[in-house]
């Protein structure tokens, strides 16, 4: 897909997301309760070794890891950030992206933040999968027609950390982070995986995959990309959406630092004519300000479940704020004391 096409499929997308989640948050109004149901834990990975085929720098100390990924059986391109000095054993920290993943060759997390400069003095690997389109980092039920095979929990969980750490020097201790889909995919990582990531952050995401209203942002996205719902996590029915719903499993982020930020859907200086970046003003106050109102629900509801869990959370409402990069790149920012805590550095 060339450049433009991807970026004209993110921006059909980016609409039809943004009525996804007005109908999202409109329709949780009028359902009560959510399905508690949750089915067992990620399938283990395919027979055979999972291993990086080759390593090549693409920087200073950025690094383009490529492989090969039993559970898909494909190969997969990784992109990751190192200190530069090299302090001996450290953590490392996963970031997600969302649904712009426009390059196919690089994270959009290098392509709209000064990772190498935030990043530069801080003794932790910072390992950048580049996903595929609309697959919410999450292992699916059957391959897809259009999207293919997506074992992407597996991946990021049973695969790829032992070979990074082996790789770069890791000690074990891990982070996620993610914005948008990947903000959802980061708390439902680590929520079905309970202990394996000590620091966890979400920007602008939503948390809850059961009932009519929670499974209509993910069946919204995958169908803009062409693919079908069904064969992520089953029928509407299926148990398996439940098994994938933060709110029903937030006891399971107790023990890691978490992090939760959301803009109100407000405007503000980022989102005027005339800032860098900001080509269509429009776009981003009126289709990033409705989408952001609908995280700031779904932040708030996940804002509950984790105090009656007990679960301690840092949790930032960005006022004002919409869903778009520039407050991304100051809540990645702000975030970092509390990954950093997690991370144990």
């Amino acid at each position: 897909m060339t450049g433009a096409a991807r970026r004209n499929t993110y921006r059909r997308v980016k609409m039809r997301a943004t009525g996804v989640l007005a109908t999202t948050v409109a329709a949780a109004i009028v359902v009560s309760g959510l399905a508690t149901t949750v089915s067992a834990g990620p399938a283990s990975a395919a027979p055979g070794a999972s291993v990086i085929e080759r390593v090549v720098a693409e920087g200073p100390h950025l690094h383009a890891v490529y492989v090969h990924s039993a559970s898909m059986d494909k190969t997969i391109k990784v992109q990751v950030l190192t200190p530069r000095a090299d302090t001996g054993p450290r953590p490392s920290l996963y970031l997600l992206g969302g649904l712009n993943e426009q390059d196919p060759n690089n994270s959009v997390w290098t392509l709209k933040t000064d990772l190498a400069g935030f990043y530069a003095d801080k003794n932790v690997n910072v390992v950048m999968p580049i996903a595929g389109d609309g697959s919410f980092y999450t292992d699916w039920q059957r391959d897809d027609p259009k999207l293919g095979r997506y074992k992407w929990e597996t991946f990021l969980t049973r695969e790829l950390p032992p070979l990074i750490d082996a790789q770069f020097s890791g000690n074990g201790v891990r982070g996620v982070a993610g914005l948008s889909m990947g903000a959802g995919a980061a708390l439902v990582l680590a929520a079905r995986n309970p202990g394996f990531y000590d620091a966890v952050a979400a920007y602008s995401g939503c948390f809850t995959t059961t009932g009519p209203a929670g499974q209509a942002y993910p069946r919204g996205i995958v169908a803009a990309f062409g693919g079908d719902a069904n064969n992520m996590w089953g029928d509407p029915n299926d148990p398996d959406w439940a098994a994938h719903d933060v709110l029903a499993r937030a006891g399971n982020l107790r023990g890691a630092a978490v992090y939760v930020s959301t803009g109100t859907g407000r405007s503000g200086k980022y989102d005027a004519p005339g800032y860098p970046g900001n080509e269509n003003p429009t776009d981003r106050q009126v289709v990033g300000g409705v989408i952001e109102v609908g995280s700031m629900w779904c932040t708030q509801q996940l804002q509950s479940r984790l105090a009656a869990a007990g679960v301690p959370a840092t949790i930032r409402y960005v006022d004002p704020g919409t869903h778009s990069w520039p407050y991304w790149v100051d809540q990645q920012r702000e975030s970092w004391p509390t990954l950093r805590r997690g991370l144990g550095l």
